[in-house]
């Protein structure tokens, strides 16, 4: 039985790019709305007060890759997360007037 590749293709990769304006105009439409928990927005802020913090897990001045790539996984789990601890249907809502526009 063969595992399907886990990589992204090309394709999807600009197709991701291309749609990057939309995912964060869905957060900050989301971050501004008053429906969505404090909790939720909290996981987007101390995200961002890790990624400018002089601290981190990974000092950028011992690799610097992977002192980014460190960074990059925490704003991808902080995003995954805010997005799961918003209400779906607040979510659904942002998504149609991204879209209808």
């Amino acid at each position: 039985m063969e595992v399907p590749s886990t990589n992204l293709s090309t394709w999807q990769i600009i197709r991701l790019l291309w749609h990057l304006p939309n995912f964060f105009r869905l957060y900050w439409r989301l971050f501004k709305d008053h429906r969505v928990p404090l909790r939720a927005k909290a996981v987007l802020i101390a995200a961002a007060l890790y990624v400018i913090s002089p601290f981190d897990l990974v000092p950028e001045l011992l690799n610097p890759l992977f002192g980014v790539i460190d960074d990059l996984g925490v704003i991808l789990l902080a995003a995954r997360w805010f997005i799961s601890l918003c209400p779906p249907d607040v979510v659904q809502e942002r998504v149609r007037e991204i879209s209808e526009k």
